[in-house]
């Protein structure tokens, strides 16, 4: 998502936004902004500030230069950087030591040396320039994948992002398998005039750049706060009883859901007092395996081996009881003398708390049909026209 452009598109009646420009930090314009809580304190005497900043650039990428003109920058100033070749536009999002608290957990060393540096404050030139690149964007990605469709070439191309200076393009695109895009290279650089530089990424990634809504209604967390794309298994839907429906596991990257892992833990730890799913109970009756597990209510369904039809609910103390005898080498009498009595619950009445007649009561109504019987008894009710032409002669 991060918008960069909040403040454009008035004249085909889209909103204005929030006119910040991208630095409104209120939705994804600022991904993982960082609050700059020490901006208010002085440091000690003798300390100099650190001289690398944060700047972000298209899509919410960030990156770390170092401030070597030891110019006077604060959060949102629009800076030129160094690039290969040219230089890059980006916006200011975090100055100060927490700079370094940054770089460390990015895993950049703070005092390296092949860390880029800042050239300028951005110009009004240089800020024409940067828009300008980034409105022939959109019209470049239609037909780009035009192009790669000619080629018969099995990947999509996902985004597009100018470099500050319109000098470059980098080309980010998803593909199953390798793919030889040596002729692709030359038709673009034949037909857009400018340098080109293909980036894959893979479909998480592009699902964070793209953005969008997920099926809890609300924006991807790949979009919004997630930058660690950690790997997700169909175990974590087992442990967690969920239903192996790919449709409904599967987020709009089409893998897993990254949310599967939010509260695996949660569950494992539960998981912890239950005995084993694999746990074969000794009975009198015969012996019994489980079916189904409730994590919540603490319950664990049993079925005899020679009835699986029949499931007999027990509690985990219940079982653990069962399986204290079986390691005495003793048998239970049967599940049925462990077994609790579900009752079916009583239905509940729903009253209308708020007081609202129907879901209906905002239509209009329909229009009554007239009534035509009392016309219809009037005509029944005349005497026939002796004057009538078509009555027979007597």
């Amino acid at each position: 998502m991060a918008c960069t452009n909040c403040s454009t598109g008035t004249k085909d009646g889209t909103p204005r936004g929030c006119k910040n420009n991208g630095t409104c930090g209120t939705d994804s314009c600022n991904k993982l902004t960082v609050f700059d809580w020490l901006s208010n304190m002085s440091l000690p005497n003798g300390e100099t500030p650190f001289d690398c900043v944060e700047v972000r650039f298209k899509n919410g990428r960030k990156e770390f230069y170092r401030n070597t003109e030891k110019i006077s920058l604060s959060i949102s100033d629009i800076v030129a950087t160094e690039a290969s070749p040219g230089h890059d536009v980006g916006i200011v999002t975090l100055t100060g030591e927490l700079v370094k608290i940054q770089m460390k957990k990015k895993g950049v060393d703070p005092n390296g040396t092949e860390i880029p540096k800042i050239y300028r404050k951005a110009s009004q030139k240089d800020i024409d320039i940067w828009s300008e690149a980034r409105d022939k964007e959109e019209p470049m990605k239609v037909k780009a994948r035009e192009i790669a469709i000619k080629l018969n070439l099995e990947m999509k191309i996902s985004d597009i992002e100018f470099q500050g200076d319109g000098s470059k393009a980098i080309f980010y695109y998803t593909a199953n398998d390798r793919v030889d895009f040596r002729q692709l290279i030359k038709e673009f650089a034949q037909v857009f005039k400018t340098r080109i530089e293909m980036k894959q990424v893979g479909f998480r990634q592009e699902a964070s750049r793209l953005g969008g809504i997920g099926s809890c209604g609300r924006e991807l967390c790949c979009s919004t706060w997630l930058t660690d794309f950690r790997s997700v298994n169909t175990s974590a839907a087992r442990y967690q009883q969920l239903s192996l429906n790919p449709q409904k596991l599967a987020g709009q990257c089409g893998k897993l859901k990254c949310c599967l892992n939010y509260e695996l833990d949660t569950y494992l730890d539960a998981l912890k007092d239950f005995p084993e799913f694999e746990t074969k109970l000794h009975t009198e009756k015969g012996d019994a395996i489980c079916q189904k597990q409730d994590i919540f209510k603490g319950l664990m369904w049993f079925a005899y081996t020679d009835n699986f039809a029949q499931w007999h609910v027990l509690k985990i103390d219940q079982v653990k009881e069962i399986i204290a005898l079986n390691k005495e080498k003793k048998r239970a009498t049967s599940l049925e003398d462990y077994a609790l009595e579900i009752t079916a619950e009583p239905e509940k009445d729903f009253n209308n708390a708020m007081g609202q007649e129907s879901l209906t009561r905002f239509d209009q109504p329909k229009k009554k049909k007239k009534n035509n019987k009392r016309r219809n008894s009037n005509n029944q009710n005349r005497k026939p026209n002796s004057n009538n032409r078509n009555e027979p002669k007597k």
